[in-house]
């Protein structure tokens, strides 16, 4: 058996950070030949590439080329857009663990060479969902999700090899470090509360939409678009069969119900290294343990209905996805950009779903048939967005330090 190939775009996030994690405690198991990242923080990069040999070091950011070409002679050093998409052709397995819109060409890039993605990146599934399902069906092309959720229905799915015997899939969703504040608290959450996530450990952009909701809104199109109608092998279960339940332990990651009231669901401790290992193991699994429960201390699990009213950014991504076309790309485009308001104090925490749904009441109805159109659609997304929360700045809705 071959030692796979990987390519890890992302290598200085939590996605990446992790999943070199997975790669030492399996050494020898993976051969690790590239590394990508933005370029906003190379030391780590370097450090990486230096522990584990690598070839191919690719940066987002051109004015970070020089510095790695100094510190890494014996490397192939790339800068520019189209730098960490060209990392596809390096490897068996590439690794997206890019935040936000900026991992669609990752995504596009590793499908149309016929490999296999372990996508952590939601936000090119979701914007551009189309046309990722048409680079899917590429010869060789794999697509194993890494976000806990569709990794753990990935997993019960396979339990039964019948689709039409899929009856439901159901999300849980943390409830993020707000989910018992009242609408007075909510209005006064500060960024430094919004970070602070009771069971995950995350990036920022991803904390804060777990504290909205959005994060498990845009899991809601990620599913649908996994294993819903049309997907490359799904099981083809509807929009309104994708469900999500609050359930603050973070022990079930999902659950899928048969049509004989059987529910497989998937459990372990909240690790992220389980998900990645699953994924670059794929069809096999990791040998080393992440997540392992202690049945002797797990005293509860939880469950609960979400509040689409104090959280709406959850019924605004149901929404999206029913108005399908370039919807979705709009709705996360929007709520890029009043995430990054809020972090930087420009809007406060409960501006954030208003932002979103000013911008969908202006969607244009597009279709989201090809790359240009997605590009297109977030740019205007971004646009209008950008509009909505200068507004907003203008008449004092801003976040608190803490």
């Amino acid at each position: 058996m071959t030692t796979p190939r990987v390519a890890l775009a992302g290598a200085t996030g939590s996605i990446g950070t992790q999943t070199l994690d997975v790669c030492r405690a399996e050494a020898g198991r993976y051969d690790l030949v590239a590394l990508g990242a933005s370029g906003r923080n190379i030391e780590p990069l370097i450090d990486a590439a230096r522990e584990f040999g690598v070839k191919v070091v690719a940066v987002a950011d051109t004015a970070a080329v020089a510095a790695l070409e100094a510190a890494l002679p014996a490397c192939d050093i790339r800068g520019g857009r189209d730098a960490l998409a060209s990392l596809a052709t390096e490897a068996d397995v590439v690794v997206n663990g890019v935040v936000g819109f900026a991992g669609l060409d990752v995504t596009l890039a590793t499908l149309r060479a016929g490999r296999r993605l372990a996508l952590a990146n939601k936000e090119s599934l979701i914007a551009a969902g189309p046309v990722v399902r048409q680079a899917w069906r590429t010869p060789g092309a794999e697509l194993v999700p890494v976000d806990s959720e569709h990794c753990a229905l990935h997993q019960c799915l396979r339990a039964n090899d019948n689709p039409s015997r899929v009856s439901r899939l159901v999300l849980t969703a943390s409830g993020g470090p707000f989910r018992t504040h009242s609408a007075a608290q909510l209005a006064e959450v500060g960024i430094d509360e919004a970070l602070a996530h009771p069971t995950w450990s995350m990036g920022p952009k991803i904390t804060v939409d777990s504290s909205t909701l959005m994060n498990k809104g845009l899991e809601v199109i990620e599913a649908h678009e996994l294993f819903g109608p049309g997907a490359p092998g799904g099981p083809g279960v509807p929009l309104d069969a994708v469900e999500v339940v609050v359930h603050p332990q973070s022990v079930i990651h999902s659950m899928v119900e048969y049509t004989d009231g059987s529910t497989i669901a998937q459990l372990s401790m909240p690790d992220m290294r389980l998900p990645i290992g699953y994924a670059l193991a794929w069809p096999d699994r990791s040998a080393v343990a992440s997540g392992r429960i202690d049945w002797s201390q797990l005293a509860r699990l939880d469950f609960e209905p979400p509040d689409t009213t104090r959280f709406p950014c959850l019924a605004l991504a149901y929404d999206a996805a029913r108005t399908g076309g370039t919807a979705p790309a709009w709705l996360s485009a929007a709520n890029e950009v009043a995430v990054e308001a809020f972090l930087a104090g420009r809007i406060s925490w409960a501006r954030i779903a208003d932002v979103v749904a000013e911008v969908l009441d202006a969607h244009d109805g597009a279709s989201a048939d090809s790359v240009g159109d997605v590009y297109n659609a977030d740019a205007q997304a971004r646009r209008i967005a950008t509009e909505v929360v200068d507004r907003s700045v203008g008449a004092g809705s801003s976040g608190r330090a803490s």
